[in-house]
């Protein structure tokens, strides 16, 4: 019996004077997780229209959280109006952390660009960049569309800019106050 106790007490030292190869493993990746995480918001974020030939004429700068809106309340981005079919384009490089259909953004992508915000276009009729995609800005990632709860309603692209980190002063009182911390306003990063 004393002899299980002193060698399992010889393992425990060994264990503890052990040098362990993968700990610089866990301090490099920790370490370029740092890094990569500062990047994304010192990246420049000059977006373009992400809409082929469209100006800022072709969409009401008055619309973005504009109430009542539809089943969601307000309206939490712009929408581009279009010829069905014209080319939309990445308004910033990034992943394409999303391409899908579902019933309220019908054709749907979501790109993660600079500062770490997500780009999301909705109501494609095409979708031509795929999940885990990395894409250029101005590259063509679908074709504006009606699809979702656009359908019956002219082609438009809408186009909103969700933060992941709140903007906690944009907070308002009212009905949809909170939500108002997430989403940027895309006529003004598009205009300046």
């Amino acid at each position: 019996m004393a002899e299980i106790h002193i060698s399992n007490r010889i393992r425990e030292c060994q264990i503890h004077h052990m040098k362990f190869p993968w700990k610089k493993s866990v301090y490099a990746v920790a370490s370029m997780s740092l890094v990569a995480l500062a990047a994304g918001f010192l990246l420049p974020e000059k977006l373009v229209i992400p809409v082929k030939g469209a100006t800022k004429s072709d969409w009401n700068p008055k619309s973005f959280w504009f109430s009542p809106w539809g089943k969601s309340g307000v309206h939490k981005g712009i929408d581009i109006f279009a010829k069905e079919g014209t080319p939309v384009i990445a308004a910033c490089s990034g992943l394409v952390v999303s391409a899908e259909t579902n019933k309220d953004g019908g054709n749907v992508i979501s790109i993660l660009g600079p500062k770490w915000r997500i780009h999301y276009y909705a109501h494609l009729n095409t979708l031509k960049a795929g999940r885990g995609e990395l894409v250029r800005q101005g590259a063509e990632i679908g074709t504006v569309g009606s699809t979702g709860n656009a359908i019956g309603k002219a082609p438009h692209l809408h186009y909103a800019i969700i933060s992941q980190i709140p903007y906690v002063w944009e907070f308002r009182t009212d009905k949809f106050g909170f939500d108002r911390m997430f989403f940027l306003n895309p006529h003004e990063k598009l205009t300046r």
